[in-house]
């Protein structure tokens, strides 16, 4: 999981990459089309694990990760509709959210995978 947490942090420095140099017109597009994939492909992976594993506080996790990803899609949609620009406030956010449920929420998953020698 941490490979996959540090593949979702690249894509959105790469976002805030763009943004400073002013390519954010040409790239970001494409970069929140990979951000919107690799986090559902990510929360898809993570949820497989903690079902596996058993893990009680499934349905509450997956609904966090239903909740960002609904935001992250309709930003993406906005955008690409010409109704909204990337902005450091958006990226903040997102980096924000990222960074509190991978210590806080993600940890509580932890125990009950390491109990089932899932990794």
């Amino acid at each position: 999981m941490d490979n996959q947490h540090t593949v979702l942090f690249g894509i959105l420095n790469d976002l805030h990459e763009a943004m400073m140099k002013g390519h954010a017109q040409k790239t970001a597009g494409a970069l929140l089309r990979k951000l919107v994939d690799y986090t559902k492909e990510y929360f898809t992976a993570e949820e497989g694990l903690m079902a596996a594993s058993g893990y009680a506080g499934l349905a509450q996790h997956r609904a966090l990760h239903r909740a960002l990803t609904k935001q992250v899609d309709e930003f993406a949609a906005c955008y690409s509709r010409g109704e909204s620009t990337l902005n450091a406030k958006l990226l903040n956010f997102l980096r924000d959210w990222l960074s509190k449920h991978i210590q806080d929420e993600d940890k509580k998953y932890g125990p009950c995978l390491n109990e089932h020698d899932l990794h």
